[in-house]
């Protein structure tokens, strides 16, 4: 593919860091949605629903807009409020920490694994207090925290846990897929464009919790619902505005291509889980850059491929990563941690926080990973980085 850079040249391939895989049996699905009586709030939606929750081996899942009403939507039927504290990972995006500032609660952050990016459980009891209601551990590039550590330190001081998965769908910990909700509330799966399916914009709450699921639905449309009435109704038109819900609600077009592209997903893991083993074969020994590598009893989704940028040249990562893109490879970062974000430093969070996440953000740069990505392409990659940071 052609790209138009900086200086108005062009270059001749360009990969980007991320990409959805739309095939014809995808743009049917939603042209067939198009042609019938329900566009949203139709059938689509239970059916996406109901093959995510038995996808991942959940009870119930129900489907909003984006990852972050989502999170939004499970904070809420939680019950996180004003007083309450979560505890969260600053290596992800902001919407972790955010869902939780929303409904009033303060968000605290702990720090990371120098190896994977992923929560530090040794380090997280010392961020509880008597107010930490909920811990949301983010599953870093598809690779899944130890639950197991993690939700025994929960269960001691009577703390829940809802997981940040989406990064992690199709992953999996203990032989189990990230969802099943072993050790946990309730999971979130994203359904951006860059993730392992999409919807175009969407996201997911999985819970095995009647009370839960019941809230979710609630919240996700205006608070108001038919169920459960306070008052007596007056006709079967009747509805209730019970609490003060958002329209976060997701369309049958977007699940109708959910329901397509999970066919594929199985699929799009294993060619990212194949491309992840070449690269790891690839970059053995290298002396530019580490990686981050499955823990044993995890299989990772790759929803990215971070390489750590060694010693000498972590310093140089800024002229690094605008030579790789002038280059030909849309890397990212992933990601600035969220407390170094100005909103958060006007909340009193300062530099110096959680050092080990702020040494890995100075290392870390995101490759291509997605499930289309060819031999030559791979290849491409290896020889770009070799050539680029050889030169600095």
């Amino acid at each position: 593919m052609w790209k138009r850079i900086k200086g108005g040249f062009f270059i001749s391939k360009f990969l980007p860091y991320g990409k959805q895989f739309i095939d014809d049996e995808d743009i049917d699905s939603v042209v067939e949605v198009l042609k019938e009586d329900f566009i949203t709030q139709g059938p689509r939606i239970n059916e996406f629903e109901e093959k995510i929750a038995d996808y991942v081996g959940a009870k119930y899942a129900v489907a909003f807009n984006s990852g972050t009403s989502a999170l939004h939507g499970a904070y809420f039927a939680l019950g996180l409020g004003k007083g309450d504290e979560m505890i969260t990972s600053p290596n992800t995006f902001v919407a972790s920490s955010n869902a939780a500032l929303y409904l009033g609660a303060k968000a605290r952050f702990s720090d990371v694994e120098k190896e994977t990016g992923n929560l530090d459980i040794s380090k997280v009891e010392e961020n509880i207090s008597d107010n930490t209601k909920l811990i949301t551990p983010v599953h870093y590039s598809g690779n899944p925290v130890d639950m197991k550590e993690l939700s025994e330190i929960a269960e001691k001081h009577d703390v829940k846990i809802i997981e940040d998965g989406a990064h992690a769908l199709g992953a999996k910990y203990n032989n189990k897929k990230v969802g099943s909700l072993e050790y946990s509330e309730m999971a979130m799966f994203s359904f951006h464009p860059v993730k392992h399916i999409t919807t175009g914009e969407g996201g997911i709450i999985v819970t095995n919790d009647d009370e839960y699921y019941d809230k979710l639905n609630l919240f996700r449309s205006h608070g108001i619902t038919k169920n459960n009435l306070v008052n007596e109704a007056d006709g079967d038109w009747y509805y209730e505005m019970q609490d003060l819900g958002f329209n976060y609600r997701i369309t049958d077009i977007q699940c109708a291509l959910g329901i397509s592209q999970l066919k594929k997903l199985d699929d799009f893991v294993k060619n990212r889980r194949r491309i992840a083993k070449t690269y790891d074969e690839l970059f053995e020994d290298n002396p530019y850059f580490d990686v981050v590598l499955e823990k044993e009893n995890n299989e990772s989704a790759y929803h990215l491929y971070p390489i750590l940028l060694k010693d000498e040249y972590k310093s140089k990562k800024a002229e690094i990563f605008s030579r790789l893109r002038a280059n030909g490879l849309g890397v990212q970062v992933h990601y600035i941690p969220v407390y170094l974000q100005p909103y958060y430093q006007n909340l009193g969070f300062k530099k110096g926080e959680c050092p080990v996440c702020e040494d890995f953000y100075q290392r870390e740069i995101s490759i291509p990973m997605f499930p289309t990505l060819t031999d030559e392409d791979i290849n491409f990659v290896k020889d770009t980085l070799f050539d680029t940071i050889s030169t600095i």
